[in-house]
């Protein structure tokens, strides 16, 4: 499929209110009136579509290839006072299975918990090597010592609380 046609599919998608999800086949419902109307993930399975190339948003990629959650991170916030970094709102970290490009997006307001906290339990199982790879990239995985920190964006409150 060339670019004029993915743009005609997006646009087609977004006049059917949403998309089939390319990995589960849920279909994905998309609504302004939800905060999903620029919704490029499955909230079901947390997989997405290869659009973007360059940044977010851009839909200049010719790939198109479906692209699997293998991780989370913190979206990188600057520095505080003190010099230590401020985590956040946290991200889904992505893989094309095509091209393996690798992207982060941000997590929506709909998103299944289920998944989100089974995507954080593999980011604990990724190997070195990945770790090291998405390090080079800048993105900086989620560790054991963070999950008060997801949770609390999860869920409003720390783990000892729920």
């Amino acid at each position: 499929m060339n670019k004029k046609e993915d743009n005609k599919k997006i646009k087609e998608e977004k006049n059917k209110g949403g998309f089939i999800c390319c990995n589960c086949g849920e279909w994905v419902s998309i609504s302004d009136d939800i905060g999903t109307a620029h919704r490029n993930h499955c909230p079901y399975c947390l997989s997405s579509k290869h659009l973007d190339k360059e940044f977010s948003g851009d839909r200049a990629s010719e790939c198109g290839g479906c692209m699997l959650p293998i991780a989370l991170t913190f979206k990188k916030e600057g520095k505080d006072k003190y010099g230590k970094e401020r985590k956040g709102e946290l991200m889904i970290v992505s893989e094309c299975l095509n091209c393996g490009k690798v992207s982060i997006n941000r997590i929506a307001a709909d998103d299944e918990e289920k998944a989100i906290l089974s995507l954080f339990n593999n980011s604990l199982k990724l190997g070195e090597e990945k770790v090291k790879n998405l390090s080079s990239q800048k993105i900086d995985i989620i560790k054991e010592g963070d999950k008060k920190d997801v949770f609390i964006r999860l869920f409003g409150k720390g783990i000892k609380k729920i």
